[in-house]
């Protein structure tokens, strides 16, 4: 079988660290032939480590489309900039997997989705944290049925003082926004996907601008207040069709004890589970819990070995969860199945991030059509 040829646009952080780490634990699938980036001293470098034979860098994305031989893309661009890249990639005939968020509006993420299914072509999206080793024991339980009917469920994407000071993260005209479409995304997707719900009935939202002016105590230093236009927090509620919701909260600043980012809350009619951060840890810890012989109880697994599928020890920074997430990926183009994140899925998240600005904005609570999405500027009320 013939190796699948990729293309990366976007060679920051994500694009470097996630997508070409986790490209290169599978070359025997793929290889990485194409690296654009509008800074072409990164687009070299990244060639120069990760590059195949014949492999070369561009600051134009378009080069890289009109390139008849390169199969899939990966777009790990500014998120203003999602839709009209990945639309681009799919209909020059590649595959694509977008970074997180699908697009910065519910409307477009849906256009995207769309135009896949028009053209034929996969489209993914980069929710790397479905791979983690909690995430995948917690799967596996929910489909044991160990928790029952979730109706009820909490996203916690939550940091005490952690804003990223490097990239555009601060830049509201190229992120759309702050915390809420960075971390708040991961968090939603994960609820989502273990409620096993996408259907939204309607969406209230608040985003606070109440500390930007405040950069004392960052984890990675002071941020620059006059370049810092994006949200502090934000918090939503989500209603679905069946009566279930979900809690929607998430905060680069918050006056906070504890942070608890990437982490859910599940109530479920049979039990319930939790995903907390560790003291001092990236890692996260899963307590299920239950009603046995008429008591309650909780119950944990051990790390590491303990988690289902997950080999003793196994890290879950992004070489390991992104290889996980790669290895999916190229599997649902060559053995042609659906994406382990698919594009349906990610439009909704998208659709509630958007849902929660506008609530915010308009101070009325977003109804949602089914068929159509959400109008992002003329949101209707309950």
């Amino acid at each position: 079988m013939a190796k699948l040829r990729v293309g990366i646009i976007g060679l920051g952080f994500i694009g470097t660290q996630k997508h070409l780490v986790g490209l290169a634990q599978h070359q025997d699938k793929a290889e990485v032939v194409a690296f654009c980036d509008y800074e072409i001293d990164r687009a070299e470098k990244a060639l120069a480590a990760h590059g195949a034979e014949g492999a070369y860098a561009t600051t134009d994305y378009k080069e890289l489309l009109a390139d008849p031989s390169i199969d899939v893309v990966h777009v790990c661009t500014w998120n203003v900039s999602h839709k009209e890249i990945t639309i681009a990639a799919l209909e020059a005939g590649k595959h694509v997997l977008v970074e997180k968020p699908m697009a910065v509006t519910g409307a477009d993420a849906h256009e995207m989705a769309e135009t896949a299914k028009r053209v034929g072509k996969k489209l993914s999206v980069g929710f790397q944290y479905r791979f983690r080793n909690e995430a995948q024991f917690l799967r596996k339980a929910i489909d044991e049925g160990r928790l029952g009917e979730i109706y009820a469920a909490k996203a916690h994407a939550v940091r005490r003082r952690g804003v990223p000071i490097w990239g555009v993260f601060t830049d509201e005209t190229k992120q759309g926004g702050g915390p809420l479409i960075d971390l708040g995304g991961h968090a939603i997707d994960q609820a989502l996907w273990f409620m096993n719900n996408y259907e939204i009935e309607s969406v209230t939202g608040v985003v606070n601008y109440k500390l930007g002016d405040k950069p004392e105590g960052n984890m990675a230093g002071p941020w620059d207040p006059e370049t810092y236009t994006v949200e502090d927090s934000a918090f939503g509620f989500v209603k679905f069709t069946n009566g279930a919701s979900l809690f929607v909260e998430a905060a680069w600043a918050l006056n906070v004890q504890d942070s608890r980012e990437g982490c859910v809350t599940l109530m479920g009619t049979d039990g319930g589970a939790d995903t907390d951060m560790l003291p001092g840890k990236n890692d996260l810890k899963v307590t299920l819990n239950n009603v046995q012989g008429g008591e309650l109880v909780k119950t944990s697994p051990e790390p590491g070995a303990a988690y289902f599928g997950a080999p003793g020890g196994a890290p879950d920074g992004f070489t390991y969860m992104g290889g996980l997430e790669a290895e999916a990926w190229l599997n649902c183009i060559i053995n042609d199945t659906d994406p382990y994140v698919t594009a349906d899925q990610a439009a909704v998240v998208t659709d509630i991030l958007d849902a929660i600005y506008t609530s915010a904005r308009t101070g009325q609570p977003v109804v949602f059509n089914q068929l159509a999405g959400i109008d992002s500027t003329e949101p209707a009320t309950v």
